[in-house]
């Protein structure tokens, strides 16, 4: 017969085994290889974490999709030439473009090359270093459970850049899609634009009224330059250190883009300011 005992015995370690387990923001950083068969058969490093899946575009060096637990691809990248909003020019970081080359983008008919290597490969932290095939930029990406962190280490002397995230926020751009940003705790259409320097912590967040989350971007540095965001037909065109054609960063920088679960506005600020601490 199964005793008091025994019975107690077992719930107590099954609640054991529960409090051990990690939870969702801890969940394993992996990192596999594979092709991105929606950015038109490129070559990609993919990384899980908690509530994103991340396709690295291995030449180019820049994210080509970035889905969400339900299957979203929030960038929509396809490498067709003259697709143009639709397809060829969206991605994140986008940074590199016509300053000595023109890099970290998925790769296009436009894209240098650029090389890379994976340094750190665990279950908390994965990291790959891409570097221009001029050997004047080097681009890291740093994956966590909970984000993606992309830092500008290298910088080609006397030239600029920007960081931008040109996507699909929801999997399509339309008129359910609105944002918010460090101005103000107001929700923005889309078709909004804002024009100037984000105030301190400077971040951007994208969301959809037919969905529950929010894709958000971060820029661990405050600056003083212009952070430009404008609708263009069938993506966004958000850039940190951008003013319409002009690029202003010149120093090595870092950034970062997630998933946060939710679509008010002060639980994306406190995950803004959970990553600066």
């Amino acid at each position: 017969m199964f005793s008091k005992f025994k019975y107690l015995y077992v719930v107590g370690f099954i609640l054991l085994i529960a409090a051990c387990a990690p939870s969702n923001d801890e969940k394993a950083v992996t990192l596999s290889h594979g092709i991105d068969e929606s950015a038109g058969g490129l070559e990609a490093y993919i990384v899980n974490i908690a509530n994103a899946t991340f396709y690295l575009e291995k030449q180019g060096g820049g994210l080509s999709s970035m889905l969400d637990n339900d299957g979203v691809d929030w960038i929509g990248f396809h490498n067709e030439k003259g697709s143009g909003w639709k397809g060829e020019y969206r991605g994140f970081p986008n940074a590199i473009h016509k300053q000595d080359g023109n890099y970290f983008h998925a790769m296009n008919a436009g894209t240098d090359p650029a090389s890379s290597v994976v340094e750190i490969e665990s279950d908390k932290h994965v990291r790959i270093t891409f570097t221009s095939d001029n050997g004047k930029w080097q681009g890291q990406w740093d994956f966590y459970p909970d984000r993606c962190d992309f830092t500008m280490i290298q910088v080609s002397n006397g030239y600029q850049y920007w960081v931008q995230y040109e996507g699909v926020p929801g999997g399509e751009m339309d008129k359910t899609d609105f944002w918010f940003n460090s101005v103000d705790n107001q929700q923005h259409q889309i078709d909004e634009s804002f024009i100037g320097d984000l105030p301190s912590p400077e971040w951007f967040a994208f969301g959809d009224v037919k969905t529950s989350r929010m894709l958000y971007l971060l820029n661990h540095q405050d600056d003083e330059h212009p952070d430009d965001y404008v609708s263009r037909p069938y993506m966004t065109v958000l850039g940190f250190g951008r003013h319409e054609k002009d690029k202003f960063l010149t120093t090595p920088q870092t950034f970062s883009i997630g998933f946060i679960e939710s679509t008010a506005y002060n639980q994306v600020n406190s995950k803004i300011k959970q990553i600066l601490e």
